[in-house]
């Protein structure tokens, strides 16, 4: 499949450029160049002036903010088919966050002119990019919510839940799980220590919500349902 193929099927998938017309798809995804990222390479840090914005196309990607030179929160993680850094290349202001590339990465980066010379043209577009915003705050706003007020189980189950991305398995049995990432990046995702989350995790094991192996979690989706809705019944 040839590169703009690629991007214009993955950008189908996204919540900015799905609705778009056939002809305004084309012209996004036209505008898109490849870009390669080796695993622990820094694509992006905070400070940074925003250029681009990137579509993963293989790999995955760490968002995160320093609370102190050695501890990092992620926030999010973006995968194939994801964009990240669009907010700064909307603006042209100084990136939030860093953006780490967890394995090697292949990506697709928007520069920013030409971002906005697509939006500024492209009605459709431009209301895409309204909503899409609105949706990232709501994103950053409930997972600081999570992480400040909710127990480290009951974020843990929510986070496996939303991984498991509505995966579900017959009565008795689990679902599994490659995580694609260390317990290291999950406890920076969690906003925890690594033995604080190895102890979640083995109360939600001996919960009967979660089985290991070293590779894999295998996942009960009803009984990870259950502990995360004690959190929502406070």
């Amino acid at each position: 499949m040839a590169a703009k193929d690629i991007v214009i099927a993955q950008l189908t998938r996204t919540s900015l450029f799905a609705e778009l017309a056939a002809d305004d798809l084309m012209a996004c995804a036209a505008a898109f160049g490849e870009m390669r990222f080796a695993k622990g390479q820094t694509i992006f840090a905070r400070g940074d002036r925003g250029t681009h914005l990137y579509l993963v196309e293989n790999g995955r990607v760490r968002l995160s903010v320093s609370a102190s030179s050695e501890r990092k929160l992620s926030f999010r993680h973006a995968g194939p088919g994801d964009l990240f850094g669009e907010v700064a290349a909307l603006d042209g202001g100084p990136r939030s966050a860093d953006a780490t590339a967890i394995t090697a990465v292949t990506a697709h980066g928007l520069e920013r002119n030409a971002f906005r010379a697509l939006w500024s043209e492209r009605p459709a577009l431009a209301a895409r990019v309204v909503t899409l915003l609105c949706g990232r705050l709501r994103e950053t706003t409930t997972q600081f919510e999570v992480v400040a007020l909710l127990p480290l189980q009951m974020r843990l189950a929510r986070f496996l839940l939303s991984a498991l991305a509505g995966r579900s398995a017959p009565p008795g049995k689990r679902v599994p799980l490659d995580l694609g990432f260390s317990q290291g990046e999950l406890s920076q995702f969690l906003g925890a220590s690594r033995p604080k989350v190895n102890a979640a995790m083995s109360g939600l094991e001996k919960a009967g919500a979660i089985g290991r192996t070293l590779d894999r979690v295998f996942c009960d989706p009803v009984k990870l349902a259950e502990i995360a809705a004690r959190a929502a019944d406070g």
